[in-house]
């Protein structure tokens, strides 16, 4: 079931959000300084494609919390909006309420992606 959650979510919806995660990396990736920044958005843009049997796992120290700050002023805003407004249209629907939810999990992850990790669940 979950595998035919993947397949109507990267139609109607996570096709475009993941393609902003892969914009906003190549753009970290042009500066010799953001390529951390732009192979953590790859990673996740993995999650934004196909988010069903996968959950995030938030974690990590000092250093994340000054890369999330950095993170949500040149990036994770607007990343966060659209996957918020995403959700919201999806939660229209009682049909769409599981592709908002996950919508609502990615906007959650764009405002502090650093020290997540991707988990693949059963």
């Amino acid at each position: 079931m979950k595998t035919l959650g993947n397949i109507i979510w990267f139609i109607f919806g996570g096709l475009p959000m993941g393609l902003s995660w892969v914009f906003i990396g190549v753009l970290w990736c042009v500066t010799i300084v953001g390529i951390p920044i732009g192979k953590q958005c790859f990673k996740l843009a993995s999650v934004a494609f196909f988010p069903f049997k996968k959950e995030v796992e938030l974690g990590g120290g000092a250093p994340s919390v000054l890369l999330n700050v950095l993170w949500i002023i040149f990036g994770g805003f607007m990343l966060a909006l659209e996957a918020f407004l995403l959700g919201v249209l999806f939660c229209i629907t009682i049909i769409g309420i599981p592709f908002g939810k996950q919508c609502f999990k990615l906007a959650k992850l764009s405002l502090a992606p650093f020290g997540a990790e991707v988990v693949r669940t059963p």
